[in-house]
């Protein structure tokens, strides 16, 4: 089992989502991040879409899709404006949130936490709040679906019983999981 659980987003606005989403919150639900810039070609070609669908194909499950706009260029363009318009264009539902700038740095907190290369990329977390999948660049739909689903079939995460079973759960709190 994986154990390297995924650190908190940090986010400054959140579009499509009535109250703020907190992974810590989401805990016991599978998770599935969508990184991405509203310039990146591979993104608005392929990453976004294929996020979209999985929000949409996945609804009648647990499973929490979430769009994370990770500006790390061109960062005067792609404001929350242009970023407002951008999803009512492409029709996007999921909940989308705006990673925090980093300081003195090009690179966004939550990206940066996450380790993420760049966009697109893909986080996959499991009800336990570990990092099943880290995916960079165009993905499968397909292989993308197989992890989904595999994720989903998990048994519920109880912390009563990952504290049985790992040593990292001793860490872990009802809040959070703290990083190895």
């Amino acid at each position: 089992m994986n154990t390297r659980f995924a650190p908190e987003l940090a986010v400054t606005r959140w579009f499509n989502s009535p109250k703020s989403l907190t992974l810590a919150g989401l805990r016991g639900r599978p998770v599935l991040i969508h990184a991405f810039q509203m310039l990146c070609p591979g993104c608005v070609i392929h990453g976004t879409p294929q996020a979209q669908k999985a929000h949409m194909m996945f609804r009648d499950s647990d499973l929490q899709v979430i769009g994370l706009h990770t500006v790390f260029e061109h960062h005067d363009a792609m404001n929350p404006g242009a970023l407002e318009a951008y999803i009512h264009e492409f029709r996007l539902t999921m909940p989308i949130a705006v990673d925090q700038p980093g300081e003195g740095t090009p690179t966004p907190v939550t990206m940066r936490r996450l380790g993420l290369r760049g966009t697109p990329s893909s986080v996959l977390i499991g009800r336990d709040g570990s990092i099943r999948h880290h995916g960079f660049g165009q993905e499968d739909d397909m292989a993308v679906g197989a992890l989904i689903a595999a994720a989903i079939a998990e048994k519920p995460f109880t912390p009563a019983l990952a504290a049985a079973g790992t040593d990292d759960a001793d860490a872990c709190t009802d809040e959070f999981c703290p990083a190895p």
